[in-house]
């Protein structure tokens, strides 16, 4: 992953306190340039048409752009573009890609000012505290930085907040809620996820104001240190209590390799194939036995020293994820419907956790569900190919060319069209952050794996870890005791239906005899009729808002040229949102099209 430093214009990391009007006028600045380019993506059509190709590179441009953005904007936007580049559900891969490049790698403030935190914070100077001190930091992030120091003749680590922190958050997170409300209201939800903007700004807003307070920090890192006190792979520095407030964190010092750093690795000696499955183990075990769980596992958080014959070192205990009992039963559940290859099974274990919604008709959703396990067992066992190919030819790997990817997407698209657009009608999906959180680790840790060894996969690692977990702990027991209880359900229903069959058949017949002399009607749901109603409600809400802008432009010009200037300005303002409508309502209308093009094959 690439080193992205804050752009160094960034005002926020010139000034100690802040401006409200100032700090306003800068996110709505860039808040507004982006709609500005998104409308602009939008409305050109480049030479040649807009093809898929085309669309997903205009998306890597704006994806890009909205990354230096962020960095310019300093230390709340990029921890919220952190949090962001967590949720697939909510945005585009392409900007998701580009979010998780954002790494906290911006200049330190002054030694002073961490000398003069410290000296406030523990009551005393550093000189008298420490036997040593370093001036220097040894790294900085955009909450605070690191200095090294001596300590009773131990080596410590010094973790010290970045000034006037808390008043930048306050600023900047009531802009972020005016956005997410805004957004509350505009979101067309036009992918079948129900998302409430303004619940997901109090979670970012929660996890970031608990971040800035060291304590809590600590006592997650001592909680997932008692975890893994059993396992001797695993190493969390020690917290010094007796010197750590809110504002500074003294902890052990513990050098370790970055994971990603793979010739110091090999320089150590260590076997990379272990290091990798530990990776994988630890995080199963947090996640399905602690429920408690790092949620930031990028390579800067994670190392690796030579130990006990190779270990991992974890730092920065800031964003930790909880689980409850019945998320982590229904991820097990999960893992046991994809093994048995049950979509009834997956779709329950869904429903148990939240993800999922009951609706009135759940055959769109399973056969959704039946397609994808089908395709996942189809890749899986691709990938097995691969890995024995390259065992016997080194170097091979065979890649689709983009027009043959492109193709492919358009068949299972084309496959399962008509039942993404009811899904997408129902909105049954639900998706929390702590799910979210964990689907993101396992991305991260699958790319540190495959760094590490060219044959990592993590579904080998984690099948017979999850499938112990189901047999012999305690949730695991109770989900094959359901299952065998289901089970035997069944059976007893499919037996009792024996009987029935006769009786049926007569209601059958009753029904088609109502329908024959129309008594009864049926109520048939036409997926097209509703995707045209759709684009025609979005298009005549459009022009209306059209209409009106132009209708205050000449009122408010009338009323300018009069010298009648507060009517005016109001006018102008009034047609700057509805403006700000007409764009919106494109966008919608162009992602109804996009998605009808992909349904139908002429993309």
């Amino acid at each position: 992953m690439p080193k992205v430093s804050v752009v160094p214009g960034g005002r926020w990391n010139r000034f100690k306190t802040y401006s409200t009007i100032q700090r306003t006028l800068e996110i709505w600045g860039s808040v507004f340039a982006f709609i500005f380019k998104a409308s602009l993506d939008a409305h050109e059509l480049p030479a040649g048409g807009m093809t898929e190709e085309k669309r997903v590179m205009r998306r890597k441009v704006l994806a890009k752009w909205l990354k230096e953005s962020i960095l310019r904007l300093g230390p709340t936007f990029i921890k919220i573009g952190q949090q962001f580049s967590t949720r697939v559900d909510i945005l585009p891969k392409e900007y998701v890609d580009q979010l998780s490049e954002l790494q906290d790698q911006v200049p330190p403030f002054p030694s002073e000012t961490a000398v003069s935190t410290i000296e406030e914070e523990l009551g005393a100077s550093v000189n008298e505290i420490f036997e040593r001190f370093d001036i220097e930091p040894l790294a900085a992030a955009s909450l605070g930085q690191v200095h090294r120091a001596c300590l009773n003749g131990q080596e410590v680590v010094l973790k010290v907040q970045r000034p006037g922190l808390k008043e930048l958050f306050d600023i900047d997170l009531k802009n972020l809620r005016v956005i997410a409300e805004y957004l509350q209201k505009v979101d067309p939800k036009s992918d079948g996820a129900k998302r409430d903007w303004v619940a997901i700004y109090d979670e970012c807003a929660n996890v970031l104001y608990q971040e800035i307070d060291y304590t809590k920090e600590a006592f997650n890192a001592e909680k997932f240190a008692e975890n893994f006190k059993n396992m001797d792979y695993v190493k969390v520095p020690e917290i010094y209590w007796e010197y750590t407030t809110p504002q500074v964190l003294t902890m052990e010092y513990v050098p370790g390799i970055k994971i990603n750093r793979i010739q110091q690795i090999d320089k150590l000696g260590l076997d990379r194939k272990r290091l990798g499955r530990y990776a994988v183990e630890s995080y199963l075990e947090q996640i399905l036995s602690h429920g408690f769980f790092h949620a930031d596992p990028h390579p800067g958080n994670i190392a690796v020293d030579d130990a006990n014959g190779g270990r991992l070192i974890f730092y920065d205990f800031g964003m930790m994820g909880s689980i409850s009992p019945n998320i982590r039963e229904g991820l097990l559940g999960v893992f046991y419907g994809v093994y048995e290859k049950d979509p009834d099974k997956v779709l329950q274990a869904m429903v148990q956790m939240g993800v999922l919604v009951p609706t009135g008709d759940m055959t769109a959703v399973r056969r959704t569900a039946q397609f994808f396990l089908d395709s996942f067992e189809e890749r899986l066992a691709a990938q097995r190919k691969e890995r024995e190919m390259a065992t016997v030819e080194p170097g091979f790997k065979k890649q689709l060319s983009k027009e043959e990817k492109f193709e492919k997407k358009k068949q299972r698209l084309a496959a399962i069209g008509e039942d993404l657009l009811a899904i997408a009608a129902d909105q049954p999906f639900r998706f929390p952050a702590t799910f979210t959180f964990v689907v993101r680790a396992f991305s991260v840790l699958d790319g540190i794996g495959k760094g590490l060894d060219p044959r990592f996969d993590i579904t080998e690692i984690a099948k017979p870890y999850a499938m112990e977990l189901l047999r012999f702990n305690e949730a695991g027991v109770e989900v094959l005791v359901k299952d065998a209880r289901k089970r035997w359900d069944r059976q007893s229903r499919a037996f009792y239906n024996v009987f029935r069959q006769p009786d049926r058949v007569e209601k059958l017949a009753q029904i088609i005899e109502r329908l024959e002399q129309g008594d009864l009607k049926l109520r048939v749901r036409a997926l097209e009729s509703e995707r045209s109603f759709q684009r025609v409600a979005a298009v005549q809400k459009t022009i209306g808002y059209g209409v009106a802008a132009g209708s205050l432009v000449n009122l408010a010009t009338i009323l300018h040229l009069n010298s009648i200037r507060m009517p005016a300005t109001m006018g102008y303002c009034l047609c700057a949102f509805f403006g700000l409508q007409i764009l919106l309502g494109v966008l919608k209308v162009k992602k109804l099209d996009q998605q009808e093009r992909l349904i139908t094959g002429t993309a």
